[in-house]
C-alpha cells in the first residue's frame, strides 16, 4: 500500500439533523447559474472526447469562467416574446495548436465544439429555450499557461500532476431536508411531471428552511406564458404545485410539520405572477455565472463544509478543483453506505501543485460515531477505504466524461 497521508479523526459535535436550524438550497436545470455551469461542463467534454479521438489522450484545457448575460422579454398570459437573446460567453484555456508526428501543425475547431456542445445541451434540456433564436453563444479561449501546460504534459506518462494546489471537501449523508431539497427540483424537472404538467418551466430553485421538526420549502418554478391563458390556469397549477410537493414531502419527510411556498413574489390582485417565455429567469436579466450555484453533491449546504471551487468545465485529467470534490463524495458516500456505525463524515483532500494526483498532501475524514469505542472499531476500516479511492482516482476521468457522476 502507498503511504499516503490519511488522517481519520473522531469528532463529537451535534448532527446536522438535532441542531435547531437547518438551510439548504438547489438550483434547477433551468436556473443561470445551472446553465452556466453545464455549458461550461459540456464544453470540456467536447474538447476531451474530440483530443482523445483525434491526438489519444485529453489535451490541457480549462473552461470553467462561463458568464451567462440575461435577455429579456416580455411573457403574457397566452403568449409572449423575447425581446433581447440570452448571451453565454465560454472563457477558459485550451490547447488550439497540436503538432503531428508527420510534422504539420493540427488545429482544432475549438470555437465549433463550444457552440455545438452548448447548442445541443440547451435543446435536450430547455424545452422552450431555442439557442439558434433566443441565446447568443460566443467564446473567448485562449492557449493555457506554459507553467500548467507543462505540468499537465509531465503526468501524461504516469499519473497525472496536479495542476493546482486546491482542495475537495465533502459530507455524507444527507439530511431529510437535503434529500428533500434536491429530490423536490427533481422531481419538478422531471419527464413524469412535465409531460403531466407543461406549463411549469425548468427553473426551479428550491430552498430549504428546518426550524426544529417544521420545514418550510420556499419554491420558484418558471411558468410558460405561452400554456397559461390566464391568471386562474394559473393558480391552479401552481396550487398542483403545491400539493404535489407536500405529497413527496410526506414520503421523504413524514416526521416533520412541511408547509410550501410556491413563487412567493406573486400578488394577483395586481396581475403579478412568475410567467416566462421560455422557462428560464434568464430572459429577464437574471445572470448567471459557473462556480455560483450547486456543489458536487447537487447542493449548497451553508451549514456544512464545502468548497467554494467550481467543478465545471475543468479539465477531468489534473484539475484536483475537480477530480478532488468528486473523489471527497465517492468516499464520504462508501464510508457511510459501508460503515453502519458511521452517522456522519467528512471529507477533506489537499492537493498540491505538481505532485501526483493520487499523492494528496493530506486526506481526512472526520467521522462522528456514538463514541470513541465505535470510533476505534472502524477507524482502520475507514483509512482503507480512503487509500483505495485515492488509487483508483485516474479512473474518475471516464466516469466525469460519461456523465456516471455528479458536478452540480
Amino acid at each position: 500500500m502507498m503511504n499516503r497521508n490519511i488522517q481519520v479523526e473522531f469528532i463529537s459535535w451535534t448532527p446536522v439533523e438535532k441542531q435547531t436550524v437547518e438551510l439548504v438550497e438547489r438550483k434547477g436545470v433551468g436556473h443561470p447559474d445551472y446553465i452556466a455551469d453545464s455549458a461550461s461542463e459540456v464544453s470540456s467534454v467536447a474538447l476531451s472526447k474530440y483530443y482523445r479521438r483525434n491526438y489519444g489522450h485529453i489535451l490541457h484545457h480549462n473552461l470553467d469562467k462561463v458568464l451567462l448575460v440575461g435577455g429579456q422579454a416580455k411573457p403574457y398570459f397566452g403568449g409572449g416574446e423575447l425581446l433581447h437573446p440570452i448571451t453565454i460567453i465560454v472563457s477558459g484555456r485550451a490547447t488550439e495548436y497540436v503538432f503531428m508526428k508527420d510534422g504539420t501543425l493540427d488545429r482544432v475547431p475549438i470555437g465549433t465544439l463550444i457552440v455545438g456542445a452548448v447548442k445541443e445541451w440547451i435543446k435536450k434540456n430547455l424545452r422552450f429555450l431555442d439557442p439558434d433564436r433566443h441565446v447568443k453563444i460566443d467564446y473567448l479561449v485562449r492557449s493555457g499557461s506554459q507553467d500548467l501546460v507543462g505540468v499537465f504534459e509531465l503526468g501524461e506518462a504516469s499519473t497525472p500532476l496536479a495542476n493546482d494546489t486546491s482542495f475537495g471537501v465533502s459530507f455524507a449523508p444527507l439530511s431529510k431536508l437535503e434529500r428533500l431539497v434536491l429530490n423536490t427540483e427533481r422531481y419538478l424537472n422531471s419527464r413524469e411531471f412535465k409531460e403531466k404538467y407543461p406549463e411549469v418551466g425548468e427553473d426551479v430553485k428550491v430552498m430549504g428552511l428546518r426550524s426544529d421538526k417544521k420545514i418550510k420549502l420556499t419554491v420558484a418554478a418558471a411558468m410558460i406564458s405561452m400554456l397559461v391563458k390566464d391568471m386562474d390556469h394559473y393558480l391552479s397549477v401552481k396550487e398542483e404545485v403545491h400539493n404535489k410537493i407536500l405529497d413527496l414531502a410526506s414520503e421523504i419527510a413524514p416526521e416533520y410539520e412541511v408547509e410550501a411556498i410556491v413563487n412567493a413574489a406573486d400578488n394577483p390582485d395586481k396581475g403579478i405572477a412568475y410567467l416566462t417565455v421560455t422557462g428560464t429567469s434568464a430572459e429577464h436579466g437574471d445572470d448567471g455565472m459557473t462556480g455560483r450555484g450547486n456543489r458536487a453533491n447537487g447542493l449548497i449546504t451553508p451549514l456544512r463544509p464545502m468548497s467554494l471551487e467550481a467543478t465545471a468545465g475543468k479539465n477531468p485529467v489534473s484539475h484536483v478543483g475537480k477530480l478532488y470534490n468528486v473523489l471527497a463524495q465517492k468516499i464520504a458516500n462508501k464510508i457511510i453506505e459501508e460503515e453502519p456505525k458511521v452517522n456522519e463524515v467528512y471529507v477533506e483532500i489537499l492537493s498540491r501543485i505538481g505532485a501526483p494526483i493520487d499523492q494528496p498532501q493530506v486526506a481526512v475524514a472526520k467521522i462522528l460515531t456514538d463514541g470513541p469505542q465505535e470510533f476505534s472499531a472502524v477507524k482502520s476500516e475507514v483509512e482503507e477505504i480512503i487509500n483505495d479511492e485515492i488509487s483508483k482516482i485516474v479512473k474518475l476521468t471516464d466516469d466525469i466524461l460519461g456523465g456516471k457522476v455528479m458536478l452540480f
